[in-house]
């Protein structure tokens, strides 16, 4: 969810970005207003948005998962369930500020309700014209104009026609919008930033119009002649609001824009490309979903009943688990989402469900299918690229180990947990102000067709234990590489490595 929303940030803050530079200073209104309109909801879609032709024309890592590495051995792990029942406080903070911003909303429609009720009301053919006494003021919201008596008594006619344009093309519809997003959305400064823009493209559409039937220097002045008390609402349009009133002067006086410069709008087709790019890649590589089916994919025999200890808790795959079927509507969101992810993938080799083991722990179960078979078969070796661990004829050998294909394995195995608890500094936690707790590093590395330890990557709470876990990998030797068809070969191994916080 988080990784979704950041993606819906940076896709607005990117269409915002070509707005700015190369279409908020043209007269296309109309046109930008289309933009700014559509631009925010697209982004929500996007995210959503897997080509499987990109996917496929990426190259597919394929990860050995090594057991996990603890740090104080002395300490057992309970997981799943813990977890599970824990209280999320982001998911809290949330929900408060949906509440605030709602609370906020709702306050400000009151008081335009307030206004409506308790002055004077002038009902005309295509709006209402609300007579204001005390403050004076000049905004419309829908088909309500709300203006000072003083403005009406001197026939500030331009005023009022100006605020009829926002009723005729429904901006306050636009404002509302953007209000809804600012609920959903409360933490997110992009909203505000495009509510601030469609606001002050209102008035150039409204000022537009009126200058068809109004002296230019004439309108110039009424914008400059007076100092407005306006309602500090940001979803009503406001016919004097100072921080616009230099921009909307400089683009009465700009000269309408050449139909050449519409191209710019073609703009958009490379940027979409590119977000589409990025989302079915992040799919194919980063969602944690797909790797998860990477992990499994590369264990030794699939049909092999076996326990993993993985990011998203305790890990069963095999053909059967003893224990007891949580229904699917018990799912908690996180299970709904990777249940509906494994029935999405093509072929995928296994299916998910959760169940409670003879321990009565809550395991998520990876049941191997006819599948596995299947796609064990259909894959095939490109000159290069790195292999699936079920297809390597010799593994790596670490320096001493001896033995059959699974010894080595083994062998490899706890050499490197060995490794890793006499190099980590474990006391670098300590001073890092990090919450209480059982705490994980995810490590990926590769040992390439030298036997060379290469690309160690790190994902941890701090970045002094990222630094650490890269380190303690680093050190690593030199190991007798895997070969496939008597060829040396890459394979990539994930490492966690677990520490307990007091």
């Amino acid at each position: 969810m988080i990784n979704y929303i950041i993606q819906v940030l940076l896709f607005q803050a990117l269409f915002l970005t070509v707005y700015d530079f190369f279409l908020q200073k043209e007269t296309f209104f109309k046109w930008n207003r289309v933009y700014l309109l559509v631009t925010p909801i697209i982004s929500f879609l996007i995210p959503f948005l897997k080509f499987q032709s990109i996917q496929k024309s990426i190259p597919q890592d394929y990860i050995v998962q090594l057991p996990t590495v603890f740090i104080n051995p002395q300490i057992v792990i309970e997981q799943s369930v813990t977890n599970n029942s824990s209280v999320n406080y982001i998911l809290i903070a949330f929900y408060i500020g949906v509440t605030v911003f709602t609370i906020l909303f709702f306050t400000r429609l009151l008081k335009i309700g307030k206004l409506i009720v308790s002055n004077q009301v002038i009902k005309k053919e295509n709006y209402n014209l609300v007579i204001l006494n005390e403050k004076q003021s000049a905004f419309s919201f829908f088909n309500y104009i709300f203006i000072n008596k003083y403005l009406l008594e001197s026939k500030e006619l331009e005023i009022i026609k100006h605020e009829i344009v926002h009723c005729r093309e429904k901006h306050t519809v636009d404002l509302l919008l953007f209000e809804l997003l600012k609920i959903v959305l409360w933490f997110n400064p992009i909203i505000y930033v495009y509510q601030n823009r469609i606001a002050l493209l209102h008035e150039y559409i409204s000022d537009s119009e009126v200058v068809k039937e109004t002296d230019k220097k004439t309108y110039f002045n009424k914008l400059l002649s007076e100092t407005f008390n306006v309602e500090r609402i940001s979803f009503v349009n406001q016919f004097f609001k100072h921080s616009l009133i230099k921009k909307r002067i400089v683009m009465i006086a700009k000269e309408k824009s050449q139909k050449m410069k519409q191209l710019k709008y073609l703009l958009i087709i490379p940027l979409l490309f590119a977000m589409l790019i990025y989302t079915s890649c992040s799919d194919a590589e980063k969602d944690e979903l797909l790797e998860m089916e990477e992990v499994l994919n590369n264990n030794k025999d699939v049909t092999e009943g076996k326990y993993l200890d993985l990011e998203l808790g305790k890990v069963f795959v095999g053909k059967k688990l003893k224990g007891k079927i949580i229904p699917f509507d018990e799912y908690t969101k996180k299970e709904q989402e990777m249940h509906s992810k494994f029935k999405s993938i093509e072929n995928s080799i296994f299916d998910f469900l959760v169940v409670i083991d003879e321990n009565g722990e809550r395991i998520h179960f990876f049941k191997t299918n006819e599948n596995a078979v299947q796609r064990k078969t259909n894959w095939e070796y490109v000159e290069g690229e790195d292999v699936p661990f079920s297809v390597v004829q010799n593994v790596p050998v670490f320096p001493g180990c001896e033995g059959t294909e699974e010894e080595l394995r083994q062998c490899l195995q706890e050499k490197i947990t060995k490794h890793v608890n006499k190099n980590f500094n474990s006391s670098l936690a300590k001073g890092l102000g990090l919450s209480e707790g059982i705490k994980k590093i995810f490590v990926m590395f590769k040992i390439d067709k030298e036997g060379n330890i290469a690309e160690v990557k790190a994902r941890a709470p701090h970045q002094a234990l990222v630094d650490e876990a890269k380190r303690v990998v680093n050190l690593l030797p030199q190991m007798k590489p895997g070969t496939y068809n008597n060829k040396s070969i890459g394979v990539k191994y994930s490492l966690p490595i677990a520490f307990k916080v007091n």
